[in-house]
């Protein structure tokens, strides 16, 4: 088998977790494929919302367990989150239906249609797969892309009062319509919760690149997972550039102590955790052949042989902020999964617009958005600030606790306060902040780094959801008025930039979001491809493969899926300060 440390005597459960574009699925997968290889029966199943393990193996899977006919003993399936909340939702509702009136049962509708709901359903799809059912009993390790989160699970283990609090009726905020489904299975949830807690049957594995925002990032779940008794934990950091590419290129050399510094300064609580580190491939991982090399440090012998990949001319970020210098003023918002960049390229196009003479608001609704590192100074005509999700939410927190926990007793107050715990609550927290923003626009441009893909149409969910309400209580007779999602719909007033790297996944993922938005009537306007290696000149024979494998995703985003695009190069030093960012923008 092979020598990695979270591989060794793998318990029956698998859990791979992190943020977004750090490599979960392709670890899954490739970890799956090993297992399979070595003998064991394995089944392999996604709970992320954006799913692309079917892709990853070239075939159709879906909800339902599907052979993996190339490789013997595996098996996988990918569960809908959305198709799980609304099945979820229909055996709630549906005993309802024709017996209590059509306002109250569409206020329970209303109530299971958060987040929340989404995610409590997705765990009680897979909570079989947790407890031994007959549908896995053949199966010697079951691998999950994508872990439940601490709100998930700390949902689960909250005490019996619950039924309690819901059957009198005393509670209305976010989380308590989604409980009401959980009693009937509580025995089996707990059972699923005790099979996550027990290190003899589960790990946790906890990816990461070598940045030293994600490593912040993962530390931060590693702490969660760990007060809720998850406490065998593994961390890998995935795709490190080998030394070995550095001797030729100043760029390889660049990047290299970069991530060398990264892993210097990483949190204390992961240095104590067991870690593996894996190179940097040069192939796109689709496809066994590349799976079964992911976890095999080995490099193709070169035999000396000259590499050099010339940097190709591709739009620059300066011909987008020249179009968007035009309006005079304007909502501009970045979107994108988590790990492509958002951060940096909101901070560049807002430095870009000030240093035009226009005045600018750039702020961010992301909670591990790092704006004041990225500008490291000042500049006139631009204000800075970000919507801070703690902050916002103890402000909400705290008006609901003072109105709707007036009146109850102390057990209801506590169970309140649990509840407004939840994601949930800082999502409507988010939103109110983030509709106060928005305002601005008419006046001044308005940059957002948004928050990862998944948050932010949680947020853009929690705007149709406010749109709806005030139509349906607007007076006939009223001509004009604005909401927040007509804002975003009308591309004189917005503009959506989506950010992506020229690899498989990121670009299938914001192609996804793409689709998400245009149901919801909002067109993106441009997408940026970010830390390219195609638009640079490189001599590392790594790099000069993985600049060759980028042209075919930027030829999709150029000719498939973007009106206008934007790449911008891999640079030898991260763009921090006002100067760098100017650089970055196409500024002088």
């Amino acid at each position: 088998m092979t020598k990695l440390k979270f591989l060794n005597q793998p318990p029956r459960f698998l859990f791979f977790t992190g943020k977004g574009g750090v490599g979960k699925t392709s670890l899954a997968c490739a970890t799956a494929i090993t297992l399979a290889d070595a003998g064991h029966q394995v089944l392999l199943v996604s709970t992320d919302p954006a799913s692309n393990v079917g892709q990853v193996f070239g075939i159709t899977i879906g909800n339902q367990v599907t052979a993996i006919t190339a490789v013997p003993r595996l098996a996988a399936l990918e569960i809908d989150p959305q198709a799980a909340a609304q099945a979820y939702r229909d055996r709630i509702v549906g005993p309802v239906r024709g017996v209590l009136p059509d306002t109250v049962v569409k206020g329970i509708e209303e109530q299971l249609s958060g987040a929340c709901t989404t995610e409590i359903a997705a765990f009680d799809e897979f909570t079989a797969l947790l407890t031994d059912s007959a549908l896995t009993a053949d199966y010697d390790h079951i691998i999950f892309d994508t872990a439940p989160t601490g709100h998930t699970i700390r949902l689960l283990q909250l005490p019996g009062a619950w039924s309690d609090f819901l059957a009198e009726g005393k509670g209305d905020a976010s989380c308590l319509g989604p409980l009401a489904g959980l009693e009937k299975q509580r025995a089996q949830y707990k059972a699923a919760v005790d099979a996550l807690a027990d290190s003899e049957r589960s790990r946790l594995i906890l990816v990461a690149r070598a940045q030293q925002a994600t490593l912040r990032e993962v530390a931060r779940t590693h702490e969660e997972l760990t007060a809720i008794g998850l406490t065998k934990q593994f961390l890998v950091i995935n795709g490190m550039l080998p030394q070995a590419e550095t001797s030729r290129d100043p760029l390889a050399a660049a990047i290299f102590q970069r991530e060398q510094k990264a892993l210097a300064a990483m949190p204390e609580v992961l240095s104590q955790l067991p870690c593996d580190q894996i190179v940097l491939k040069p192939f796109n991982l689709v496809g066994l052949t590349a799976l079964r090399k992911l976890l095999i440090d080995a490099s193709p012998d070169e035999g000396g042989k000259e590499f050099t990949h010339t940097a190709i001319p591709f739009p620059s970020l300066s011909s987008l902020t020249d179009e968007i210098a035009k309006d005079g003023c304007g909502l501009i918002m970045l979107m994108g999964k988590g790990g492509v960049g958002k951060t940096t390229l909101a901070a560049a196009i807002a430095v870009n617009l000030a240093h035009r003479g226009l005045p600018v608001h750039l702020t961010t609704s992301d909670p591990a958005a790092h704006l004041s590192e990225t500008l490291s100074g000042a500049m006139a005509n631009l204000a800075v600030d970000r919507i801070d999700p703690h902050m916002e939410t103890e402000r909400y927190r705290q008006r609901v606790l003072q109105t709707k926990g007036a009146h109850l007793d102390a057990k209801g107050r506590a169970l309140l306060e649990e509840d407004l715990r939840s994601p949930c609550t800082e999502e409507i927290a988010v939103f109110q902040a983030f509709s106060r923003i928005i305002r601005e626009a008419g006046k001044k441009f308005v940059v957002m780094d948004t928050a990862p893909t998944g948050h932010t149409l949680l947020l853009l969910d929690a705007t149709g959801a406010y749109h709806r309400e005030v139509i349906k209580q607007m007076d006939p007779s009223i001509v004009h008025y604005s909401t927040p999602m007509m804002q975003l719909q009308n591309p004189k007033q917005t503009k959506i930039l989506l950010v992506t790297l020229a690899e498989t996944t990121p670009v299938l993922e914001a192609a996804n979001l793409q689709a998400d938005l245009r149901r919801a009537g909002i067109e993106p306007w441009a997408w940026i491809i970010n830390n390219s290696v195609a638009a640079t000149t490189v001599h590392s024979p790594l790099l000069c493969q993985r600049a060759n494998n980028e042209l075919v995703e930027i030829e999709t985003v150029s000719s498939i899926h973007a009106q206008h695009y934007a790449v911008v190069p891999l640079l030898k030093e991260e763009p921090v300060g006002v100067r760098k960012l100017l650089e970055l923008s196409g500024s002088n």
